[in-house]
């Protein structure tokens, strides 16, 4: 979220992709908050673990024949790491020299899952030597730690086009997703004990001390960001859904036939049975 905003993505922008409307990029096809932007350079987000692992790998070394000067970078949690693909990307990325920053959040939590039930060994950065590549271990709690670190790693991967591993610790200190209730496998204290570390609060508190913030300007920024939120959200789904033929559309070039029988059965079932699908889905 952080980096597409900062690249220049709205918050009109983020509410039209959670309602999956006619202005969603993804065309309506991706889970919520699973977001792509080509021309921001972010590939989509998908569901299935650590997918992105091998893709970034892959890209990197593209990239790099290209002759294009920047690094690819990708995201994942500590649970990912335990997947086959983790171990593949990195030693294409080390074995071919990619360009490529290994960024894992390691928040102690697999959804249920603790990381001591993830691995036994020094967590995620030590796999960096075994590897061939640096790694950087960061407190991810620290928001400028973890400018400085992600900058070191990145110069670094630029001077010397090498892969790095960068793990930030931090902590989930809130429910994996609305279906989640983390009271089951954990303690409510011990999670209200690591949000007193929350890591924008601690920023604020730095700023603060810097006289470069104050508690009323917090206070209004937030009833002003809570403001727009509930506004774009509000506009995005008043907004019409895409068309149900763009369940076939793009895969290929042309639709193939199979698909074409598959498209005309889901249309006979939605037309004939409307009220199972939203009033503004067109149904061609």
């Amino acid at each position: 979220h952080g980096l597409l905003l900062w690249r220049g993505q709205t918050l009109q922008e983020f509410a039209d992709q959670c309602y999956g409307n006619h202005r969603d990029y993804n065309k309506g096809r991706q889970m919520p908050i699973h977001y792509g932007r080509k021309d921001l350079n972010v590939q989509t987000i998908s569901s299935p673990l650590c997918t992105q692992l091998p893709q970034a790998a892959g890209a990197a070394y593209a990239n790099k024949l290209a002759g294009y000067e920047g690094i690819t970078v990708t995201y994942f949690g500590e649970g990912a790491a335990s997947e086959g693909d983790f171990h593949a990307a990195m030693n294409f990325a080390s074995t071919l020299s990619c360009p490529v920053l290994f960024f894992c959040r390691n928040n102690g939590w697999a959804i249920s899952t603790p990381s001591d039930e993830q691995y036994t060994g020094d967590g995620i950065a030590g796999r960096g030597q075994a590897y061939g590549m640096p790694a950087i271990r960061v407190d991810g709690m620290d928001a400028l730690a973890m400018y400085h670190a992600t900058k070191a790693a990145r110069q670094y991967i630029v001077e010397n086009q090498s892969p790095v591993i960068l793990e930030a610790m931090s902590y989930r200190t809130s429910h994996h997703s609305t279906s989640d209730d983390s009271s089951r496998y954990r303690e409510i204290s011990e999670m209200k004990a690591w949000k007193a570390r929350d890591p924008v609060s601690r920023f604020q508190v730095w700023l603060e001390g810097k006289g470069w913030w104050t508690e009323s300007e917090e206070s209004e920024l937030r009833a002003e960001a809570r403001k727009e939120v509930m506004k774009v959200l509000d506009l995005a789904e008043r907004e019409r859904k895409r068309p149900l033929r763009d369940m076939v559309t793009d895969v290929y070039d042309e639709v193939p036939q199979h698909l074409e029988r598959q498209y005309e059965e889901i249309k006979a079932f939605a037309l004939k049975n409307k009220a199972l699908f939203p009033n503004d889905t067109p149904i061609e």
